[in-house]
């Protein structure tokens, strides 16, 4: 079966040089170079995924290069599934709440273990919730005003998809709150994550049941693509965290972007120095062809 092999890096600061995609090209008898961004990104097919892939992988991870080796064949997909936190978002935003209720180390240690798959989610997000009790409502808005920022490429992934037929969903182990406005900001169709409960105007410290966590991740795609009449493998699916896994791997594709090692160690394909827009190099879509 023909493959594609995807060579990208970080657009800040791109580093591709022509004579590695070629050499590499060379040493696996691949065909002609097609360029998707100077110095960004290319690919070539090749008759089938090298028996070396592994270990190329890892050498040009030391010159700060990706590679995502993949089936030619229906690499173009027609859905978008996000996570948000550290994924659509460079933040976590529990964490951002905890540091407006002074309990930031606390809750940042414990939102560090469970997305390395150290912690039960659940019982981790119950945890870290009842922390914020007591903080007035009003610090959301000023936190999603103030200290969210958008991950570079993310506007171009969702516009894109978007402009060519698709559909993106966003799907977050967090609040509401936030999803709602990160959706609305980002060209988002739908979003789905966890609603903190709110009393007279403070959080009470708890999160409505149930909680949506891996499971519930899944469960979306399948109900999403059940929905709009597609199958798994037309869906393209990114997270950082454990609890991004069970998407990640029930998709056509799935990307682990700058995600958290127990998670790359499971992921089938993991980007490290690109941005968002890594997941449109890698359906075969030039730089040229990106929507604003």
């Amino acid at each position: 079966m023909s493959h594609v092999v995807t060579l990208l890096t970080a657009p800040s600061a791109p580093s591709l040089e022509p004579a590695a995609a070629e050499a590499l090209r060379n040493a696996w008898g691949g065909g002609a170079i097609h360029w998707l961004a100077p110095d960004e990104a290319c690919e070539f097919e090749v008759p089938g995924c090298p028996v070396n892939l592994a270990q190329v992988w890892q050498d040009l991870q030391a010159l700060k290069i990706d590679l995502v080796c993949q089936p030619a064949e229906g690499r173009l997909k027609r859905m978008l599934l996000a996570d948000m936190d550290s994924t659509m978002i460079q933040q976590e935003c529990i964490d951002e709440l905890a540091d407006e209720a002074g309990v930031g180390e606390r809750v940042k240690e414990i939102t560090a273990r469970a997305m390395n798959g150290e912690l039960d989610f659940e019982g981790a997000l119950i945890e870290r919730v009842s922390l914020l009790k007591g903080l007035p409502e009003a610090v959301i808005a000023r936190v999603l005003a103030s200290r969210i920022s958008h991950m570079p490429g993310g506007r171009e992934l969702v516009a894109t998809m978007r402009a060519t037929g698709g559909y993106a969903a966003l799907v977050s182990g967090g609040f509401t709150a936030f999803t709602g406005a990160v959706a609305e900001a980002l060209g988002f169709d739908e979003h789905r994550a966890n609603m903190l409960l709110i009393d007279g105007g403070t959080l009470t410290g708890e999160v409505a049941q149930p909680i949506l966590g891996r499971e519930a991740k899944v469960a979306a795609l399948e109900e999403i693509t059940r929905r709009l009449g597609i199958n798994e493998s037309d869906v393209i699916a990114v997270g950082d965290g454990a609890n991004d896994l069970g998407m990640i791997q029930r998709a056509g594709t799935g990307v682990a972007l700058h995600a958290k090692p127990s998670v790359q160690a499971e992921a089938e394909h993991r980007i490290n120095f690109g941005d968002l827009t890594a997941l449109l190099y890698i359906q075969g879509y030039a730089k040229t062809e990106f929507a604003a």
